[in-house]
């Protein structure tokens, strides 16, 4: 795969620590020392296909390429307001294409996920153009009395245009079952036949196993892929990683013994926007002019599941395609 397009979209409340302390036991010095982040953004009066619709139509003009030219749309979501049908197939409705479109939910690894797939068509020729596209709203799925889950998530999508090319170096997907570390049960009409109490409720996280969970599987896919590419830490330009919270990301690169100024971050700005994070720190890395054609760049991921994924990839766009 090669990609040529990227662009993103945020909810426009913005929504700062000092702003939670309001309503909940909880302080901007709290939430900076242990997560690294100073704001988010949430949704309010905007619905997240239209964020999703944004940053598609974004990612299509840095890639000068049509809706109509799209042989599949493939969305990276875990929750939103449509249970069916996908939220993929409404923004391709939304925006105008005549392609294929489908969700695939692999928690905040779900954008490494689906580029996973994405590979597999266009390699098989079965694809020329995929939009890819991540929108997550988790704000909607936590309990917002609880300062330990609340303060760590925001809403946003991010997208990017794939083609046929041989820039994907190595990529390693995985998941080992453990839905207690980190989970969330939705509700569900009762029947008849359903012979059990309501258990559905607001996500529930284990921070401390997620944190090690995080790292392992962080550290292991790196190294697994960069091994895979022949690579070291000193060919890579960029490691953008998922940016869930700013100790973790710092833990895994004092354990990488890497350069600080390779690990790039905005978490600071928009907290954890799920299986968004990374497409929105490429697409900002992208428009603010930090990438350059032959820059290497490893991608990595873990979420619920437990799952995680990482890729090494050549970035080789053009200044505009």
């Amino acid at each position: 795969m090669r990609i040529i397009g990227t662009g993103s979209s945020l909810p426009k409340k913005t929504v700062t620590n000092d702003d939670l302390s309001r309503f909940i036991d909880t302080s901007d010095e709290w939430i900076r020392e242990r997560t690294g982040i100073g704001e988010r953004h949430v949704i309010s009066t905007e619905s997240l296909d239209e964020l999703a619709m944004d940053a598609a139509n974004k990612a299509l003009e840095d890639a000068g390429v049509l809706p109509t030219q799209l042989d599949y749309i493939i969305c990276s979501n875990m929750v939103n307001e449509y249970v069916t049908p996908s939220l993929a197939s409404i923004v391709g409705g939304r925006i105008g294409s005549q392609c294929p479109a489908f969700d695939l939910n692999a928690a905040c690894t779900g954008f490494l996920y689906a580029m996973d797939v994405a590979e597999v068509m266009l390699k098989s020729g079965r694809a020329e153009y995929i939009l890819l596209i991540s929108a997550e709203e988790p704000s909607r799925i936590v309990d917002w009395n609880d300062r330990r889950t609340c303060v760590l998530f925001g809403d946003g999508a991010a997208a990017v245009v794939l083609t046929k090319g041989d820039e994907l170096k190595a990529i390693k997907v995985s998941s080992k079952s453990n839905k207690s570390v980190l989970y969330y049960k939705r509700h569900l009409e009762p029947t008849p036949f359903v012979m059990r109490t309501k258990d559905a409720g607001p996500l529930c996280m284990n921070g401390k196993e997620v944190f090690k969970s995080a790292v392992s599987s962080s550290l292991r896919d790196m190294r697994y892929v960069l091994n895979k590419a022949g690579l070291t830490k000193e060919n890579i330009t960029y490691f953008v990683l998922h940016q869930a919270n700013l100790r973790i990301i710092d833990f895994i690169r004092e354990h990488f013994e890497a350069d600080a100024a390779q690990f790039p971050t905005n978490v600071e700005k928009y907290g954890n926007t799920s299986s968004v994070t990374i497409p929105l720190l490429l697409d900002e890395l992208n428009r603010g002019g930090k990438l350059r054609k032959g820059d290497i760049l490893v991608f990595s991921a873990f979420g619920a599941g437990f799952t995680s994924a990482a890729c090494v990839l050549e970035w080789n766009k053009s200044a505009k395609e």
